[in-house]
């Protein structure tokens, strides 16, 4: 078994959401290699995990990471708004939850699905390669328009439009369905100041292509609602976002689920009794320490943001 992927904000999170009783169960809802839940089992003996993820290589991987704990870890396969939409009626409901929306250095290293243009991969990037789009198939279908829309609204690329424009002139020409091919055509595409920056300048289309192809953004409302009602009364929840689109939803979610009165504004009479469904553990986002930053670069964007939940229906 290699382990490849750092998972961030450890201590953080282990702080935020630490048991705070004998027996409690968590579910990590996005459990990639199972970083952050190896830390929690190590630290916290009589704590219980529910470990899902969508894609079934990376769970085997996790698997057998925490064997070790036996019959404390179980696993879904499967994405995490649909386990908490149909939330196992075997399962107590959970007293903590992490969401943690990186895509593990695993997928970018050994998943072989297009998600670097550090290497020649058949563009995939699904996470799930049983059904949806691969990102091959989407850049072969969409309109001009709708893809230079999709890299502003997902990655806010600023050159969406002549990389759009690129695309779309190339696949005239043959399928584009070659990671390499794809970072060359978006490199010619944009100024020449742009491909000089500390940053690839394919790195935001990746970005896009890859939350398209998951339904990322589109995925994480049910997410965040069908995780905080199945929560206990009292317990928290933390989510760690890695870019901005995400950490806006979230942190606009918790925002509205704060409020002292939860009715829809243009209801005529409050019904919730005024009462908030979460208290927010964190007002901002956390960010990672000096020390992480140094010993993990890629932690730089990472956001986690925690609450405790107050009423038993959010």
């Amino acid at each position: 078994m290699e382990v490849i992927h750092t998972p961030v904000l450890l201590e953080e999170t282990l702080r935020y959401l630490a048991p705070r009783k004998d027996g409690e169960l968590m579910v990590d809802a996005t459990i990639g290699e199972g970083g952050h839940s190896e830390a929690f089992l190590s630290r916290f003996p009589s704590l219980r995990i529910i470990g899902i993820d969508a894609d079934s290589s990376i769970q085997d991987i996790a698997k057998a990471r925490l064997s070790v704990y036996g019959e404390r870890v179980q696993f879904y396969h499967g994405w995490s708004h649909d386990f908490f939409g149909e939330y196992p009626g075997a399962f107590k409901r959970p007293d903590t939850i992490l969401i943690d929306l990186g895509v593990s250095l695993f997928h970018y290293e050994k998943g072989n699905r297009g998600f670097s243009f550090r290497y020649d991969e058949l563009l995939d990037m699904r996470l799930d390669v049983s059904s949806g789009l691969s990102a091959a198939e989407l850049l072969a279908r969409l309109p001009e328009n709708e893809l230079a829309d999709l890299l502003y609204q997902n990655a806010g690329e600023r050159y969406s439009r002549r990389i759009a424009k690129a695309i779309a002139e190339a696949r005239k020409a043959a399928p584009l369905t070659s990671s390499v091919a794809l970072a060359e055509i978006v490199e010619r595409a944009v100024p020449p100041e742009y491909r000089r920056g500390p940053v690839h300048p394919a790195t935001k289309t990746f970005q896009a292509l890859r939350i398209a192809v998951n339904g990322e953004l589109s995925r994480l409302p049910d997410l965040l609602e069908g995780a905080l009602r199945v929560l206990e009364a009292g317990g928290r929840m933390g989510v760690i976002s890695f870019h901005s689109a995400e950490d806006r939803i979230v942190k606009n979610f918790f925002r509205e689920k704060n409020r002292d009165c939860i009715c829809p504004p243009e209801a005529p009479i409050c019904k919730c009794g005024g009462n908030r469904a979460v208290n927010l553990l964190s007002r901002k986002g956390v960010a990672p320490s000096e020390e992480e930053l140094r010993i993990n670069p890629s932690s730089r964007s990472a956001r986690l943001r925690a609450v405790e939940k107050v009423l038993d229906e959010a």
